[in-house]
């Protein structure tokens, strides 16, 4: 199988996983939410590797994979506000970011992939989540919760810095 073709794959599955994730956290199931959480923060990475050893990632690549990162960070941040973790303005202030963030891509031609403020979001958005679901039958999962409380805060500035920076006009972009 082209390496193009297993990241690709990689990308829906993590697509995919969305729906077991917010299933497994309503259930209570919370160690299984974890660790589907981290297997597709896992597949993020290990398919930008692929596709950028295949040469790089296609346009339909460069569309899908911001998009499953939305799926799969609004299921457990919408949990977490339910659960009120987090208050629910951040998280609906992110998911619009997501939106607009989504919809300029969508006009974009090459589907405009992640700058490196937009992936640094990710990251640390992925890591906030795996610590504010850390499991209560875990080993310390009161300091675990308060480092991911306490790294939500820096992500979401990263996404709304993020989204200037995409937005922003550039020289000869967005004249008329």
């Amino acid at each position: 199988m082209p390496l193009r073709s297993l990241a690709n794959g990689l990308t829906i599955a993590r697509a995919v996983a969305g729906l077991p994730l917010i299933l497994a956290l309503q259930a209570g199931w919370f160690s299984l939410a974890w660790w589907i959480l981290l297997t597709a923060g896992l597949s993020d990475a290990a398919d930008g590797w692929l596709a950028r050893r295949a040469g790089g990632g296609g346009s339909w690549g460069a569309r899908l994979d911001p998009l499953t990162d939305k799926v799969l960070i609004a299921a457990p941040l919408l949990w977490l506000a339910s659960a009120g973790t987090l208050p629910i303005w951040a998280v609906w202030l992110l998911l619009a970011r997501e939106l607009l963030i989504s919809g300029w891509r969508a006009q974009a031609p090459d589907g405009a992939p992640a700058s490196s403020l937009g992936k640094a979001k990710t990251t640390l958005q992925f890591l906030s989540l795996l610590l504010l679901l850390w499991p209560q039958s875990w080993p310390g999962p009161s300091m675990a919760v308060w480092i991911g409380w306490w790294l939500f805060w820096p992500s979401l500035l990263l996404a709304v810095s993020s989204a200037v920076g995409y937005l922003r006009p550039r020289s000869g972009l967005h004249q008329r």
